[in-house]
């Protein structure tokens, strides 16, 4: 918003901004190229007060979140929010402000953000703003409006500096660590694309058949034996043993007894920890007495998972933790315990807590370094280096908290990575291709890390599996060392691809069947082709989930799928406005078409705002991309200004027509497109790239346009051409793909199946709206013609349609007239889902626009109603005789197929039907005015019965 509100009344407003509804778009969306969180919110009355009106409001918010300040706005300057504010902006535009701040207190840099009023609605407003993770996002989101809320008129018991700590304790819980978190960074500045699997750290990196996984810095390539063996200090410790590699003296032991004979064998001073411990825990040092064995054996048995203890010698020096990563060297850290050092003048407990109160400190691994924990060991050593916890150190005494060096418990980090003597490096990097580790933290106890181990003492004390990255990432006193390339470059080496192609297929007819041509095209080449449709999602011509998978959630199970290397993804305009695309980009995007269908919901009440929400594909394409548009259609035609990449046009339009002088015009110039060439010979569709002409094949000799009378599929044809084109297939591929691709269910299921069943043609197909019945009917005019010329038989027009409830009624009324031009007999059904119309209500519909139709001299002839799908595919065979043309337009494909398979094998076996048939449709016209008379009234009684029953 960039307007200056007028002034309006200085009384203060209640507090009644309200959240209407959220919403989180996890890809590009008709809002953002880039994933956002969509919170439509109510201003109630405080619509009439906008922020220069409410005294107070804008020092207040300051106060509280003062790096708000940096906020540019519209102005483009820092401060320009803050202008804003004074000016005077609606409460919707300083929720948005607030909730990209808050993400940035908790370390997510946040900075897009919209706000725009929702149409036809005065004090709503659809709030946009952009998210790192999701929950983050939408508490973020939520507290910006309470907090608005709490600025307008304080509530009571709501403290803004405790609900903040909270916001932020629960960001830190759902935040990647330090380790997880640079990979990603390193993978994003690649462009590997990444998908976050569980609520911790498990992470897919790249798609299909390029996706490499990892947890922490556990990836796809490390060894589970090598971690088993890591996990076992008694095996590593032989195994390293066996290389000639330096290594403490060590025993297995599961008494207490075994740990005191095991530490008189190996010789005092010992150490004593679990055999598969982890993160410093249960390890004990420096024991020189017996009975100090005994006690630690009792703390490292307990952090023992199968209780195996190691008993080892002491080895004096410093501790080393050497980071390897594919058998190199990437990183060295000095591990420093945990430790104040006094001043004089504060005691132990003192300097811990302002040692704790380091911001960089948190719990556990969620900030680079860890609170020092005090407990009863922690005391134990302060006591025995001469202090109490309420004593007072002298100034630069060093008073240690622990003995190991471990970040989790509090210890610091030193980089020394170019330090390290060459021998040293050569035995890390030898430990951990003798585990077999292909990220691997070697932990080194010796004098001086820039002398040879083997002269000066010390040993390899530990090889650890899934090391932490962040003493290497965040050293407390050193460079930071870039780790997470080399991990990277693991899985990715350079030149190795993370992306598979991506084409998005969306418009309202067509899409389904353009994208199983070009899914029989790619896999002709041999691809692994992944495809999401209406039907389900389809993985190298396997049906794997049977639901209608158009939606992003889909799209993110075929991109997560390891065999899939060439992804196809049917767009829907709902998947669009629920959660926006299920990926950041994509190759190719073909639009086919913008037509009647869905308006009215969410929305989207015009052509003009479904074409925009179907844009959202095409902007989606990057420069070195591709849109297939439809020059045919205006709407889709305005689409190129959106895209960024090249587009590939394709029309039915003849030479010489006002399209085709608009592409040829752009071919001259270098663009491509799919066009078609009329000859004697009949007609030729060609792919044209700049000044050349490449004809492709016959439209009559392609099995899907049944002699090119399916012009529709003739569209599809194009289409799909045009996206195999971009795609980088040959065009003889493309050409045996168009060739052999057939309406048969095994290849296109519901869509223009033909079967022979009792010796009529049947067609199958999944219309259901206006514009798709008329490219239907204008195939039965065609089909029926091509055959009517053989025949001296009338051949009779059986149509059985329905309509989805959520459509609008005039929508409904409209199938049926356009159905009614086409057919000689309508039979009128329902969808098992009415979408909250009762029983028959859809159906009435439909008749009423056909006795319309009817009664404007439509074609029809018989308007029935047969409300159960099931019931009403049985009475349209019943009313066919043979050589009739049956067109069922169906909800449930699958169900229906299988009941006309049942009728041919019935047919087959000489069977009848039914004792009853419903009759012959070829009426003598003398009869016509007495049958629609008692049809008219049969329908209203079984329209009426059917609504008035119960439903469930």
């Amino acid at each position: 918003m960039t307007e200056t509100p007028s002034q309006t009344p200085t009384e203060p407003a209640a507090p009644e901004l309200t959240i209407r509804s959220t919403r989180v778009y996890r890809g590009p969306n008709v809002w953002s190229y880039e994933q956002a969180i969509h919170v439509v919110v109510d201003l109630g009355v405080l619509e009439q007060y906008p922020t220069n009106l409410l005294p107070g409001f804008t020092d207040q918010l300051v106060e509280l979140l003062p790096n708000i300040e940096a906020h540019t706005c519209s102005r483009g300057q820092r401060g320009g929010f803050v202008e804003r504010l004074r000016e005077g902006t609606w409460l919707g535009h300083v929720a948005e402000h607030i909730a990209l701040q808050l993400q940035q207190e908790a370390g997510h840099d946040m900075r897009r953000g919209k706000t725009r009023a929702v149409r036809d609605e005065v004090g709503v407003y659809n709030v946009i703003y952009g998210f790192m993770d999701e929950r983050v996002g939408l508490a973020a989101g939520e507290l910006a409006v309470r907090l608005v809320n709490h600025l307008v008129q304080p509530e009571e018991g709501f403290d803004f500096a405790t609900a903040l700590d909270e916001f932020l304790v629960r960001a830190g819980r759902t935040a990647f660590g330090p380790s997880t978190g640079a990979i990603i960074e390193e993978a994003v500045s690649r462009d590997i694309p990444w998908t976050r699997l569980n609520e911790h750290s498990l992470v897919q990196l790249g798609q299909g058949v390029h996706a490499q996984r990892i947890r922490a810095t556990m990836t796809s390539q490390t060894s589970a034996l090598a971690v088993d063996i890591a996990g076992d200090k008694n095996l590593t410790t032989r195994l390293l043993a066996s290389a000639g590699l330096p290594v403490p003296k060590a025993e297995t032991v599961r008494t207490a007894d075994g740990a005191v004979s095991a530490a008189r064998r190996v010789g005092f001073p010992v150490v004593v920890k679990p055999l598969d411990g982890n993160h410093g825990r249960g390890v004990v040092l420096n024991l020189t007495f017996e009975e100090e064995v005994r006690d630690a054996f009792v703390i490292a048995q307990a952090q023992s998972r199968r209780g195996v203890v190691q008993v080892e010698s002491f080895i004096t020096g410093k501790d080393y933790r050497c980071l390897i990563i594919g058998g190199r060297m990437a990183a060295i850290a000095e591990r420093v315990p945990a430790h104040v050092v006094g001043d004089g003048e504060h005691t132990v407990q003192e300097l811990v807590d302002i040692t704790n109160s380091d911001p960089r400190r948190g719990v556990g691994h969620e900030k680079v370094l860890t609170r020092i924990k005090v407990d009863d060991a922690a005391i134990e050593l302060v006591r025995e280096q001469g202090f109490g916890m309420d004593g007072v150190p002298p100034a630069d005494k060093m008073v240690k908290l622990a003995l190991t060096g471990n970040m989790s418990t509090g210890g610091i980090s030193v980089d020394r990575t170019f330090d390290a003597h060459p021998d040293n490096i050569e035995i890390a990097e030898e430990a951990a291709r003798m585990i077999g580790l292909d990220v691997a933290g070697i932990d080194f106890i010796c004098p001086d890390i820039t002398a040879p181990v083997r002269e000066t003492g010390g040993a390899i004390c530990e090889v650890n599996a899934a090391p932490g990255f962040r003493m290497h990432t965040h050293p407390t006193v050193g460079e930071p060392q870039f780790i997470a390339k080399p991990v990277v470059d693991l899985l990715f080496p350079p030149g190795a691809l993370s992306r598979v192609p991506i084409v998005a297929v969306t418009g309202t007819n067509g899409k389904t069947t353009t994208s199983r041509m070009l899914a029989h095209i790619m896999k002709g080449l041999g691809r692994k082709v992944g495809m999401t449709s209406t039907d389900g999602i389809v993985i190298d011509e396997r049906l794997v989930i049977k639901a209608d998978a158009s939606g992003p959630r889909s799209a993110r199970m075929v991109l997560q799928n390891p065999r899939v290397d060439f992804a196809i993804m049917e767009v829907a305009r709902g998947g669009i406005l629920r959660e926006g695309l299920g990926y950041d980009r994509n190759d190719i995007a073909v639009v086919t078409n913008i037509q009647a269908d869905h308006l009215g919901l969410r929305g989207v009440d015009s052509l003009e705002d479904l074409a925009a929400v179907k844009s959202v594909v095409v902007e989606a394409v990057p420069r070195d991309g591709y849109a297939v548009l439809n020059a045919d259609d205006p709407l889709v035609r305005k689409m190129r200004r959106r895209c960024s990449g090249t587009i590939v046009w394709f029309s039915m339009e003849p030479p010489g027509s006002e399209v085709r002088d608009f592409i040829d015009e752009r071919c001259r110039r270098g663009a491509r497109a799919v066009v078609l060439e009329s000859s004697e010979r009949g007609e030729m569709i060609v792919l044209k790239q700049g000044r050349r002409s490449m004809p492709l094949a016959w439209t009559h000799l392609l099995p899907s346009t049944f002699n090119g009378a399916a012009r529709m599929n003739v569209a599809n044809a194009l289409a799909a051409a045009g996206a195999a084109f971009a795609a980088g297939a040959p065009l003889h591929d493309i050409r045996q793909g168009l060739r052999t691709f057939d309406t048969s269910y095994y290849l296109s299921p519901g869509r223009l199946n033909r079967l022979e069943v009792n010796n009529a043609e049947v067609f199958v197909d999944y219309c259901h709206n206006p514009p798709g019945m008329e490219r239907l009917g204008e195939f039965v005019e065609a089909y029926v013609g091509q055959r009517q010329g053989s025949t001296d038989h009338r051949i009779s027009r059986i149509g059985m349609i329905g309509a989805a409830g959520d459509r609008r009624d005039e929508d409904v009324r409209e199938l049926a007239r356009v159905a009614a031009q086409h057919f000689d007999v309508l039979i009128m059904r329902e969808d098992d889902n009415l979408r909250r119309r009762p029983a028959g209500e859809a159906a009435a519909l439909l008749v009423e626009g056909a006795r319309e139709a009817q009664a404007g001299g439509a074609r029809v002839r018989q308007i029935e109603t047969v409300l159960d799908e099931h019931d009403a595919v049985r009475h349209a065979v019943l009313r066919a005789n043979p050589g009739d043309v049956v067109v069922l337009c169906v909800d449930q494909h699958a169900k229906v197929l299988n009941e006309l398979e049942s009728f041919s094998q019935k047919a087959q076996a000489g069977s009848r039907f039914s004792d009853e048939q419903p009759g012959d449709p070829d009426l003598d016209p003398q009869e016509l005015a007495a049958e629609a008379e008692s049809a008219m009234a049969k329908d209203d009684i079984e329209v009426r019965e059917a609504m008035e029953r119960p439903q469930n």
